[in-house]
């Protein structure tokens, strides 16, 4: 099947992923941003009270596959965490309204999902830090290039993500956390070359982490019929799971550390990402200089 038709808005506008972001905090783009704005950087968010942000910056700097951090700052300033680093957001933007739908937490409970203004709950600028965190969205493209269409852009349906036991290092009040991955299947001949086209993407969860049938047990994934996060998707014959770290788990970590976190903890509801001003192949040409 063909990728889902993106809105003509979308595709006709010289910026595409300002497009994707002005749709967004109008309330007409509510969906998956998978296949949207292809080529271009898209982030996970989370927002914590100022008094765990230093707790969750070590999280994210001692677990660098599943919170890749690309970026920290407010609702409409971000700072990237190396000078060298592109800008990720050149036009206008607010955190609080230009992501599709997002996550609110309380002690750890999911208390709202799906919302489209976290507004009223951030309203000042001093309570809560966010962070942007690495996507694997932004290396679809890639993989589309190469004839190896994910399965969920193929079915128009948002990506497959699943709670496991492989347990992150700790940092502060984070102390239970365990990943989250996200799910493509591929024919088992075609996992070298797709671990080789997504190895180079490591702001962006990198190659996978697991992969074939043994990795589910090994994981400790309950039912792949049954994700956490996002869409159940077709497994044909002749092809297996294969497993990326997710930006989903800064969330997880979040429930695990139940009511060791007091006030509000806002997030990206999965899947649905903060589409950048950055494109790929830009933001790691400058990696590439620094490493």
């Amino acid at each position: 099947m063909p990728p889902p038709i993106l809105e003509p808005i979308v595709v006709a506008t010289e910026n595409s992923p300002h497009a994707v972001r002005l749709l967004a905090r109008q309330g007409k783009h509510t969906s998956p941003t998978a296949g949207y704005a292809p080529g271009y950087i898209q982030a996970n968010l989370l927002v914590v009270p100022r008094a765990y942000a230093t707790d969750f910056h070590s999280l994210c700097l001692r677990n660098p596959v599943p919170c890749p951090l690309l970026a920290i700052g407010s609702a409409t300033s971000l700072i990237s965490p190396t000078p060298t680093t592109p800008p990720l957001l050149t036009h206008p933007f607010d955190l609080r309204s230009d992501i599709p739908r997002y996550n609110v937490y309380h002690a750890g409970r999911l208390t709202a999902s799906g919302i489209t203004d976290i507004s009223e709950l951030w309203s000042s600028a001093d309570s809560h830090v966010a962070f942007l965190i690495g996507c694997s969205f932004s290396f679809e493209g890639a993989l589309m290039a190469a004839g190896l269409m994910p399965r969920h852009v193929e079915m128009g349906c948002n990506v497959a993500m699943y709670s496991t036991s492989r347990k992150l290092n700790p940092a502060g009040v984070f102390t239970d956390g365990t990943y989250v991955v996200s799910m493509r299947p591929y024919p088992q001949d075609q996992v070298e070359r797709v671990r080789d086209i997504t190895r180079p993407y490591a702001a962006m969860h990198g190659e996978p982490i697991a992969w074939g049938w043994e990795a589910v047990q090994e994981l400790g994934i309950a039912d792949l019929g049954a994700p956490e996060f996002g869409d159940a998707v077709e497994i044909k014959e002749g092809e297996v799971p294969v497993f990326w770290g997710c930006g989903v788990t800064p969330q997880n970590a979040i429930m695990r550390a139940g009511d060791k976190i007091k006030g509000t903890v806002m997030a990206h509801a999965p899947g649905h990402m903060l589409v950048t001003d950055v494109r790929e192949e830009e933001y790691f040409k400058t990696q590439a200089t620094v490493l």
